[in-house]
């Protein structure tokens, strides 16, 4: 089985590469990197076909997508306050970036697996959030991925093409790039922590997350893809737990064995205060995949991040 993915050299895509080189049936990984966001260093040592450039161009990714049968579609232009910066990039990046990749999968009658985001849900309150609930989302970013899971879904009504559309929710792990304005919280922390610098939380801290520990996320979409697996509507890939980051500093500083420094500063624009996933559906979809704890994932991590330091 050839796959492609989309941001393979990204922090989920290099992983991902990684995992499907262990795959059963799975004999060549293509990995597609306008390397905006990615590192082709994510790469080094990893036995994958790099195609550097932008899924938006249509000979580059002609070229990538030739005689594929699967396609993880992880190419996008993260972050919410990014998207708050500027919206139209990210729009062009995440939604018609999208349409360009189903076009390809069309094309070669591949299976598709898009990333979605926990961001889709927005200002609605409910929680645990469920697949039927109401989306609402609250920043360009949120909207554009909401676009992506569409046209998912849309190209198999329309076209019959098999797919999924997953639904992130706080993905970290090795790989996942820090020290820069954009950066995720877990990194973010780590980073900082590591150097002795004092941690930004953004507002007072007790605003939540369902955190996924990166081996869990290609874990399930490696098994979506050799049974190409499929869904009528998008899928949770997180399993329902719900820490504050004030908690996550207090792990943080456990791992570390000792106390860290906090600065709070306002919150930003378009975050939402909580996020906790209903993963029945996911468990009942991907039966064998276990979770990670947060406290297990949060050693792997820094442990990885020390040996970059």
């Amino acid at each position: 089985m050839r796959v492609l993915v989309t941001g393979g050299a990204g922090f989920i895509g290099s992983n991902l590469c990684r995992r499907l080189l262990t795959t059963p049936w799975v004999d060549h990984v293509v990995a597609l990197d306008d390397l905006s966001s990615g590192f082709a260093d994510n790469l080094a040592g990893v036995d994958v076909e790099l195609v550097e450039g932008s899924m938006l161009d249509d000979a580059v990714l002609a070229r990538a997508s030739d005689g594929v049968d699967a396609i993880a579609h992880l190419g996008a232009r993260p972050s919410v306050p990014r998207s708050v910066a500027d919206p139209v990039a990210s729009h062009l990046a995440n939604a018609t970036g999208t349409v360009s990749v189903l076009e390809a999968a069309r094309r070669e009658g591949a299976y598709v697996v898009a990333a979605s985001s926990s961001s889709v849900y927005g200002a609605n309150p409910t929680l645990p959030k469920r697949e039927d609930m109401a989306t609402r989302p609250m920043s360009p970013y949120a909207a554009s991925k909401l676009a992506t899971e569409a046209y998912t879904n849309a190209y198999h009504h329309s076209y019959g093409l098999t797919t999924l559309a997953l639904r992130f929710f706080n993905v970290f792990g090795p790989r996942q790039a820090a020290g820069h304005a954009y950066a995720a919280v877990v990194p973010a922390f780590v980073d900082a922590a590591l150097r002795g610098e004092s941690l930004v939380v953004h507002g007072d801290g007790r605003q939540t997350r369902d955190f996924t520990y990166v081996d869990t996320v290609t874990a399930v979409i490696a098994d979506a893809i050799v049974r190409r697996h499929a869904e009528p509507d998008p899928l949770n890939l997180a399993f329902g737990s719900r820490v504050n980051l004030l908690t996550l500093i207090e792990l943080l500083e456990a791992e570390l064995g000792h106390p860290v420094e906090r600065r709070h500063v306002e919150t930003r624009v378009g975050d939402v205060p909580h996020s906790q996933a209903d993963g029945s559906r996911l468990r009942a979809a991907f039966p064998t995949v276990e979770a990670t704890s947060l406290a297990d994932g949060l050693a792997a991590t820094i442990a990885w991040m020390r040996s970059t330091i």
